[in-house]
């Protein structure tokens, strides 16, 4: 199974047509959204071509390949709009016989974590700072941000496949791998 995971876009037109075109590259069976899908947020500056108005349609041509968590800046409104779930505060999957924690960060994160088991995964956007680690007792990822990346600045989505996460720029140039199947 081949996974696309994306956070933070908040509200840009222009990332949001450049993962539908890296949704389209690396055709995955299942797009995983990290939450911070249209708004911007008080903390955060407008994104590269803030237009949510854009965004709602792209994301909903998707609606069928979607999996959707709430970040901070998600509202009741946004899911008016939306046509799939986006209110859940996280979901579990299994992937190579772990269970594999998604939530946008804001609630649950490596200060608070969720209930792991041992060999379990986290994954969080929310700090648009990527990471891949096995911290030991659990493995850790953060796609960064496909908008407003912190750090580096360097525009990221991350992608699963055969128990390797893959994290990669816009232009799909691997950044870092996380093999899961120790």
């Amino acid at each position: 199974m081949k996974l696309l995971f994306a956070s933070d876009i908040h509200g840009s037109a222009y990332y949001a047509n450049r993962l539908m075109e890296l949704i389209e590259q690396e055709n995955p069976e299942r797009i995983v959204l990290l939450g911070d899908l249209l708004y911007h947020g008080p903390r955060n500056d407008l994104p590269r071509d803030y237009a949510p108005k854009q965004v709602i349609p792209a994301l909903n041509g998707m609606k069928d390949k979607i999996l959707a968590v709430r970040g901070n800046c998600d509202a009741e409104v946004d899911q008016m709009v939306l046509e799939f779930p986006i209110m859940a505060d996280y979901a579990t999957m299994y992937l190579e016989g772990r269970m594999v924690f998604i939530t946008h960060g804001h609630l649950f994160n490596e200060e608070n974590l969720p209930k792991l088991g041992k060999g379990d995964v986290l994954i969080h956007g929310h700090t648009h700072v990527r990471v891949a680690a096995d911290r030991g007792d659990y493995f850790f990822l953060n796609p960064g941000s496909i908008s407003i990346p912190k750090g580096d600045g360097i525009h990221s989505y991350m992608v699963y496949e055969d128990g390797i996460f893959t994290t990669k720029d816009v232009d799909g140039n691997v950044l870092e791998t996380l093999d899961i199947r120790r």
